[in-house]
C-alpha cells in the first residue's frame, strides 16, 4: 500500500454520516467573479433555485453576495421568501416561475419581484398594486421558442393593452430563456436571439435579460442588461464540447460499509444483473440512489480510490452500492474507509455522463444524508 492510499484509508467519517460532501464556497465565488468579468458592464445575477442547486441556499447566496452579486433568481416564491431575511436589503430577489394565485400580497410585502409569465399573472400583480396603491416591480418573460414559460405570441400581441390597464406595474426588464445555449453551434440560439431582439424593438423602454450559463459564452450579443448563470457558478461545464472553463466546487467521498471476497459465479445485487466471472474482492459503500447517485450507474459507473478506478458491479440500491476492489492490495479498504465519487479523478460532469444524465440532476439530488463541510471563501 502506498503512502497516499494509507492516508486515505485512515480517514474516518463522523459515525452519523454516510459520507462527506465538501462544498467550496471560495470556488463558487471565483466562478461567479470569472463570469462577471466576462459579462461586464452587464450585471451578473446568481441563480439559487432548488436550494442553490442542492448545495444550500443560505451559505451559497451569502457567498455570492460577498462576491458583489445583488440579483438573485429563485424558481418559487417560497424559496425567495426563505432567502429574503438572510440577505441584505440591497439584494434583489426574483421568482422565475411567477406567482401562484394567493401569493401576490405576501410577495409584494416582502419586496420580492415576480417574473410574470402570463397575462393572468400580470393582471393579478396589477390588481395587487392597485389595492396597495403603489407601484410594484416585475419582470416579464417571453417565450422565444422553448414552449415552457413566458408570454405566447398571442399574449404578446395583447401586452401593450394590458400594461396600459395596469400602470402601477414597474417593469424592470423583459427576458426569455435559451434552450440550447450549451450547444454553441445550435441554430436555435440564433433563432431565439433574433426573436428576443424583435420583441425588444417592440418594447424599447425595457432592458433585456437573456443569457444563462451557456449564453454567457455565446458572446456580447446575448449579454444585454443582465445575465443569470446557474450551473457554471457551481462548477458544471457550460460548454460541453470544450474543456470546462469553470472551477469544481464539490467533492464527494463515500464510506465503506463492508468488504468481502466472493467466488466465481457469485451473484451481486438486486436481480443478479452481475455474476462474478472469477474470484473477486468487493466493497459495499454507504450511498445509493436516495443519496443522488442514480440507479443508472449500475454496472457502468465507478468510484475511485487514489488513482484506481473501482467499477460499480450490480445494481445501485437505495442506500448502498457495490464496487469491485480487486485491483487494490488486499486490506487497503476497511470499514469506514472513504472512496471518491466526485473529485479530482471523477468530476461532476464525468459522473453525470456515466449515469446518462446531466450535472444539474446529480447536483440537485445529492440529499441531506452526507456530512456537509463548507470551505469558506
Amino acid at each position: 500500500m502506498n503512502a497516499r492510499m494509507a492516508g486515505m484509508s485512515a480517514q474516518v467519517i463522523d459515525p452519523v454520516a454516510s459520507g462527506y460532501l465538501t462544498i467550496d464556497l471560495g470556488a463558487i465565488r471565483r466562478n461567479y467573479l470569472k463570469l462577471a468579468g466576462m459579462l461586464a458592464p452587464a450585471r451578473t445575477a446568481a441563480v439559487v433555485k432548488a436550494d442553490a442547486y442542492g448545495l444550500g441556499a443560505r451559505p451559497v447566496a451569502e457567498a455570492f453576495y460577498q462576491a458583489g452579486c445583488r440579483d438573485f433568481f429563485t424558481a418559487h416564491f417560497s424559496e425567495a421568501a426563505t432567502l429574503r431575511p438572510v440577505l441584505a436589503d440591497d439584494a434583489i430577489l426574483y421568482v422565475l416561475n411567477g406567482l401562484q394565485p394567493g401569493n401576490e400580497a405576501a410577495c409584494a410585502a416582502a419586496g420580492i419581484i415576480p417574473v410574470l409569465n402570463s397575462l393572468e399573472q400580470l393582471r393579478r400583480w396589477g390588481e395587487t398594486a392597485t389595492l396597495m396603491g403603489k407601484p410594484l416591480a416585475a419582470a416579464i418573460q417571453f417565450d422565444t421558442g422553448m414552449s415552457r414559460l413566458g408570454l405566447s405570441p398571442v399574449e404578446q400581441a395583447q401586452l401593450k393593452t394590458e400594461l396600459a390597464r395596469h400602470p402601477l406595474i414597474d417593469i424592470r426588464f423583459i427576458m426569455s430563456h435559451l434552450a440550447s445555449a450549451d450547444e454553441a453551434d445550435s441554430a436555435q440560439n440564433g433563432e431565439q436571439i433574433a426573436e428576443m431582439e424583435r420583441i425588444a424593438a417592440e418594447f424599447p423602454e425595457f432592458p433585456v435579460c437573456f443569457a444563462n450559463s451557456g449564453g454567457v459564452f455565446l458572446g456580447k450579443r446575448f449579454h444585454h442588461l443582465m445575465a443569470r448563470p446557474g450551473i457554471a457558478t457551481y462548477g458544471g461545464n457550460p460548454t460541453p464540447d470544450a474543456v470546462n472553463p469553470m472551477e469544481p466546487t464539490v467533492s464527494l467521498k463515500i464510506a465503506v460499509v463492508q468488504t468481502r471476497t466472493v467466488p466465481a459465479g457469485a451473484k451481486v445485487g438486486y436481480g443478479a444483473t452481475f455474476v462474478a466471472p472469477k474470484e473477486m474482492r468487493l466493497a459495499t459503500i454507504a450511498a445509493g440512489y436516495a443519496d443522488g447517485l442514480p440507479r443508472s450507474l449500475s454496472d457502468r459507473g465507478a468510484a475511485y480510490y487514489g488513482d484506481v478506478r473501482l467499477p460499480i458491479v450490480g445494481r445501485v440500491s437505495m442506500d448502498s452500492m457495490t464496487v469491485d476492489i480487486s485491483s487494490l492490495p488486499e486490506g487497503t479498504l476497511m470499514l469506514g474507509s472513504l472512496v471518491e465519487m466526485i473529485g479530482p479523478h471523477q468530476t461532476l460532469d464525468d459522473l453525470a455522463q456515466a449515469a446518462g444524465t446531466i450535472s444539474y440532476e446529480v447536483l440537485t439530488s445529492l440529499g441531506q444524508r452526507y456530512q456537509r463541510e463548507y470551505l469558506k471563501p
